[in-house]
């Protein structure tokens, strides 16, 4: 069964860290493009970070220098590194796995992000 699992959603202060996790299993991600997509309470699905295949990345523009989105295909694994959260960060944030050029589109269940005082 392919799962996507993600972990290290909470609650911190403005101006805090949290590091996203997800894990990946009924498949394995190197061949994979692998994103991080959130949705805030109210407001569509926003792209926020994602990493190649080939390891080259990009970001939503209001994270850009404060979110770092990384892989570890040995450990079949997925990070985002999130630093001086802002509390627009609010979200539920999704993991995405997708194999270009085809139908193999998955998604994680979601981890809920709140920055907060």
């Amino acid at each position: 069964e392919v799962q996507l699992v993600e972990s290290g959603g909470g609650l911190v202060q403005p101006g805090g860290s949290l590091r996203l996790s997800c894990a990946a299993s009924g498949f394995t991600i190197g061949r994979y493009d692998m994103s991080w997509v959130r949705q805030a309470p109210g407001k569509g699905r926003e792209l926020v970070a994602a990493i190649a295949s080939g390891g080259s990345t990009n970001y939503l523009d209001s994270v850009k220098g404060r979110f770092t989105i990384s892989r570890d295909n040995a450990m079949n694994t997925v990070y985002l590194q999130m630093n001086s959260l802002k509390p627009e960060d609010t979200a539920v944030y999704y993991c995405n796995a997708n194999l270009w050029r085809t139908e193999k589109d998955y998604w994680g269940q979601g981890t809920q992000v709140t920055v907060s005082l």
